[in-house]
C-alpha cells in the first residue's frame, strides 16, 4: 500500500468530528497528535499550536538550505457529524475509492499535502526556500484554526487541499448569516382587531426575499463561481394556537461573490425592512448579521496558479481552472497576504452519508505537490 493512502486511513479512523457543530464531539485533538507525530519522524520541525481546549493547529517546517520563496499547504482536520453512517471511522476501499467520514472533505487533501511534504524529506530536502504544512482545526464552524495561522505564520503563496476533483479553483464564493425578526402584537386568536400576525408579516420578507433571489440569479454571472444566492434557512415564531404571534424570526444565507462587500447581505436585508415599514407604518422589523465570510479570487495576475499548472501537467494531469462555490479557509489566507488557490483530490458525499474520496486522486495530488515544491520555492 503506498503510505499516502496508509497515512489517509489512519487519518480517517479518527474521529475528529467538530464539536462546535455536535455536542460532546471530541474535536481535533487526537488526530493532532497523529499529524504531529507522523511529519516528525518524516523530518519536519513541529509546532503543536493550541487554538481552543482541546483544538490545536500542527505546522510542519522544512526549511531549505538557502533563502528562498516560502510555500504553504493548508488543510483542515476537523469533520462534520456522522449522523445516519455506518461505522464512519472505518475507512474501507474498494473499486479505487475509500470511503469514510473526511475521506474527501478532506482528509484525502491533508494526506497528500502531508505525503508530499516526506517526499521532498525524503529526497534531502529543500535546496532552498521553505515548505509549511498547516493542519488546522475547525474550518466547518468559523475557521478559528484559519484566523490562528495567519496571526503567526506568512508564506509568499498557498495551496489548500480541499476537494476539487484536481481541477485548480483560483477563487470562491463568501457568505453571510442575517438575523431578522419582526414583531407583532400578542392577542386572543379570536381578537383580531388587537392582535398583528408577526409571522404573516415575516411572510412579507420572504416574499421580498424570494424576489432579490431570483433577480441576484439572474444577473450576468461571475466567470467563475456563477451568481450570488439566497436562502431561508431557520424560521421561528408563535407561542400557540389561539394567540396572536408576538413575534417571528428567521435566519438566513446570502452567498457573495469576489466582486461583492461582505456587508451586502445585511444592506440587502435593511432595504427590504425598510421599505415594508415605509408601506406599511405598523410594520417593525430589525436584522441583525450574525457571521459572514468574505469571498475570494487570487490576483489575475499571479504566478501560483501557472506553477500549479505546470507541475499537474508535469504529474501527468490535464489542467484545469475552475471556481468553488463553497467558502474555504483560502480566503483567510488570502485576505491575510497569502495569495492562495485550492487543489485538491475528486469523490462524492461531501457531508452526507456515503462519502468517499479517489485513491489515485490523492496520489496524483501528492505528486502534483511535490512538483510544484520543486518549479516554486
Amino acid at each position: 500500500m503506498d503510505p499516502a493512502i496508509r497515512l489517509l486511513r489512519d487519518l480517517v479512523a479518527i474521529n475528529s468530528v467538530n464539536p462546535s457543530l455536535v455536542a460532546g464531539a471530541p474535536g481535533e485533538a487526537a488526530v493532532a497528535d497523529l499529524v504531529a507525530a507522523w511529519m516528525r519522524e518524516h523530518g519536519l520541525d513541529v509546532a503543536v499550536e493550541p487554538v481552543a481546549p482541546g483544538r490545536p493547529n500542527v505546522i510542519g517546517v522544512l526549511e531549505g538550505r538557502t533563502k528562498g520563496r516560502t510555500l504553504m499547504f493548508c488543510g483542515h482536520t476537523d469533520t462534520v457529524g456522522v449522523t445516519g453512517m455506518d461505522a464512519p471511522f472505518t475507512p474501507v476501499e474498494r473499486d479505487g475509492r475509500l470511503y469514510g467520514r473526511g475521506a474527501q472533505d478532506m482528509k484525502g487533501g491533508v494526506a497528500a499535502m502531508m505525503s508530499a511534504a516526506a517526499t521532498v524529506a525524503a529526497r534531502g530536502g529543500l535546496a532552498s526556500g521553505r515548505l509549511i504544512i498547516a493542519a488546522v482545526v475547525d474550518e466547518e464552524h468559523a475557521s478559528i484554526g484559519a484566523d490562528a495561522l495567519v496571526k503567526t505564520w506568512s508564506a509568499d503563496a498557498g495551496v489548500v487541499t480541499e476537494p476539487t476533483d484536481l481541477a485548480i479553483a483560483v477563487g470562491h464564493k463568501g457568505f453571510a448569516w442575517v438575523g431578522i425578526t419582526v414583531e407583532g402584537k400578542a392577542a386572543h386568536g379570536s381578537r383580531p382587531a388587537e392582535g398583528q400576525d408577526a409571522i404573516l408579516r415575516l411572510g412579507r420578507v420572504l416574499t421580498r426575499l424570494e424576489a432579490l433571489d431570483v433577480a441576484l440569479q439572474a444577473r450576468p454571472p461571475h466567470p467563475l463561481v456563477g451568481t450570488g444566492s439566497l436562502h431561508a434557512s431557520i424560521v421561528a415564531g408563535g407561542r400557540e394556537l389561539s394567540s396572536y404571534p408576538d413575534r417571528a424570526t428567521l435566519q438566513m444565507e446570502r452567498r457573495i461573490l469576489p466582486d461583492e462587500a461582505e456587508s451586502v447581505a445585511i444592506d440587502e436585508v435593511r432595504a427590504i425592512l425598510d421599505a415594508l415599514s415605509r408601506e406599511d407604518a405598523s410594520f417593525r422589523g430589525t436584522a441583525a448579521a450574525i457571521f459572514s465570510r468574505p469571498a475570494y479570487e487570487v490576483p489575475a495576475d499571479h504566478q501560483l496558479p501557472r506553477a500549479l499548472a505546470a507541475a499537474f501537467s508535469r504529474a501527468g494531469g490535464t489542467p484545469q481552472t475552475t471556481g468553488a462555490s463553497f467558502w474555504t479557509d483560502a480566503a483567510v489566507l488570502g485576505h491575510a497576504g497569502i495569495p492562495s488557490i485550492l487543489f485538491g483530490p475528486g469523490g462524492a458525499g461531501l457531508h452526507s452519508i456515503e462519502e468517499y474520496v479517489n485513491v489515485a486522486d490523492v496520489l496524483t495530488c501528492r505528486d502534483t505537490l511535490v512538483e510544484l515544491v520543486d518549479g516554486w520555492c
